[in-house]
């Protein structure tokens, strides 16, 4: 991995003790960006799925099919991006009910009745599939193909594990004012550095608006905990990163106020392909 911008920036503004314990903390990941000519293609926003044969369109019973968001060849990304868990082969295919069918009925990660809304598909290798046509009542978004760089990803500064590496046995990250003039100047340019949401597999999500394993966390335990309980942050530990899709000009998709995508699995699921039990968290 030649990109090791967080790494630099632990030893450019970090105590030697603190940045070692921060940077033990960054994973790599594989972010997806539109893929010019000649460079290989991973993964696609929009178009048409290949589904297997016998496989219906996906669809939240009583509201209707869901909108194809995106697809990623497994075999194709690059193995330094992604966790040992992930699959090495195969297809993985993503909806959402994104409401342009009945604005009304939305999906939301709090409410379990509306866990239909997402869905994520696996198609193993070597499965015949068909590319399929979207339902009527639903336009399929705009095809665009993605290639893919290895990066460096941190966790957000919000997190149980980063503020224990950064501030010790702490339920809350301190208000501006009182953080530690240690930790200031890192502060202040991570949050200069981590601006660019972006598509990506793997390592830590980019979040819009705080962490989103956090939110993820909540849904999970039926919002039952106060912000710094300690279920709450060992929950939010269970989660990782499967994928996230920006709102995309190209593909012509706007998810929430041009907001972003997450899909969340936890690490033994993800080992026995349990797609069925990611989760979905929109931020915008």
């Amino acid at each position: 991995m030649t990109d090791e911008q967080f790494s630099r920036l632990a030893a450019e503004h970090l105590p030697d003790d603190l940045a070692q314990r921060w940077t033990a903390l960054l994973r790599p990941c594989t972010r997806l960006r539109r893929a010019v000519d000649g460079e290989q293609i991973v993964a696609a926003l929009g178009g048409r799925p290949e589904l297997p044969a016998g496989v219906g369109w996906p669809a939240w019973p009583g509201h209707g099919p869901l909108s194809f968001v995106a697809s990623v060849r497994c075999a194709a990304l690059p193995r330094e991006g992604l966790a040992e868990e992930f699959p090495r082969d195969g297809i993985l295919l993503f909806f959402l009910f994104d409401g342009r069918v009945d604005e009304d009925v939305f999906f939301s990660a709090d409410d379990p009745k509306t866990r239909a809304g997402a869905r994520v598909l696996y198609v193993p290798e070597n499965t015949p599939v068909f590319p399929t046509e979207a339902p009527p009542e639903r336009e399929a978004f705009s095809r665009v193909e993605l290639t893919a760089d290895i990066e460096q990803s941190a966790p957000d500064l919000w997190l149980p594990q980063a503020r224990q590496a950064l501030l010790g046995d702490t339920r809350h990250w301190p208000h501006p004012r009182d953080t530690p003039a240690e930790l200031k100047p890192f502060v202040r340019a991570f949050g200069r550095r981590r601006t660019r949401i972006g598509h990506q597999v793997g390592g830590h999500a980019v979040p819009v608006q705080g962490p989103v394993e956090y939110d993820i966390a909540n849904a999970a335990l039926g919002g039952m905990h106060a912000w710094g309980d300690q279920p709450l942050d060992q929950e939010a530990e269970r989660w990782t990163l499967l994928a996230q899709f920006d709102s995309d000009a190209d593909a012509k998709t706007a998810w929430g106020e041009e907001g972003t995508l997450y899909w969340l699995i936890r690490p033994e699921d993800l080992a026995a392909l349990r797609f069925d039990e990611a989760r979905l968290i929109v931020q915008g």
